[in-house]
C-alpha cells in the first residue's frame, strides 16, 4: 500500500510539472507550434516515471496506474479552467495511458525482463504517445482559434498572438514541404557519407 501511495504522489507532481513545464500541448493556443518539444519531453517523463515504479513494485500493470493518475489529474485542471468560463477545447489532456499500457505488456510479455521493458517498452512509449496526442489534436477545435478568441492569460506579453494571419502558414503544403525536407535532410547526408565511406 505504501508503495502505491508514494507513485500516486510522484505522479501528481508529475503532472504538475507537465501542466507548467511542458504544457506546449496541454494548452491548445500553442499545441501545433511545439508538438515536438512536448512529444519528447512528455514521452520522455512518462517512460522514466513509469518504468522506475513499475520496476519498483515489479508489478505489470503500474505503468497504466502512474498514466492514470496523471490523466485524472489533469482532468480536474481542465474542468478549473472550464469553470473559470474558458472553452473546453482550451485544455487538451494528454493521452498517456495507451502507451503507458504498451509499457506493462512489455513487461509482462517479457516476463518481467526489466531490460526488455526498459528498450521495448521505451521505444513503444517514445513511437506511440506523438501519435496518440496527435490524433487527440485532430478531434478538438482549430488551436489557433482558440489562441485568438481566448488567449491564456499567464502568457507573457511577447507570448499573446496578435496577427490572425500567420496561422495560415501552419495549412501550407509549402511549410509542411519544408519542414519535412529540413529533417529528412539529417539522415539521408548521413547514409549518402556512410555509402561514400564504403
Amino acid at each position: 500500500t505504501t508503495h502505491y501511495l508514494f507513485i500516486v504522489v510522484v505522479a501528481v507532481n508529475s503532472t504538475l510539472l507537465t501542466i507548467n513545464a511542458g504544457d506546449y500541448i496541454f494548452y491548445t493556443d500553442w499545441a501545433w507550434t511545439s508538438f515536438v518539444v512536448f512529444s519528447v519531453s512528455q514521452s520522455t517523463m512518462l517512460a522514466v516515471g513509469a518504468i522506475y515504479y513499475m520496476l519498483f513494485t515489479g508489478v505489470p500493470g503500474t505503468a497504466t496506474y502512474y498514466a492514470t493518475i496523471m490523466t485524472i489529474y489533469t482532468w480536474v485542471a481542465k474542468g478549473a479552467w472550464f469553470a473559470l468560463g474558458y472553452p473546453y477545447d482550451f485544455v487538451v489532456v494528454p493521452v498517456w495511458i495507451p502507451s503507458a499500457m504498451l509499457m506493462d505488456l512489455a513487461y509482462w510479455a517479457t516476463r518481467r525482463n526489466k531490460h526488455a521493458a526498459i528498450l521495448i517498452g521505451g521505444t513503444l512509449v517514445g513511437l506511440s504517445f506523438p501519435l496518440f496526442n496527435m490524433v487527440n489534436l485532430l478531434l478538438v477545435r482549430d488551436p489557433l482559434e482558440i489562441a485568438f478568441k481566448d488567449p491564456r492569460p499567464t502568457l507573457p506579453a511577447y507570448m499573446t498572438p496578435i496577427e490572425p494571419q500567420v496561422g495560415k502558414f501552419y495549412n501550407s503544403p509549402v511549410a509542411l514541404g519544408s519542414g519535412a525536407g529540413a529533417v529528412l535532410t539529417v539522415p539521408i547526408a548521413a547514409l549518402g557519407a556512410k555509402l561514400n565511406t564504403w
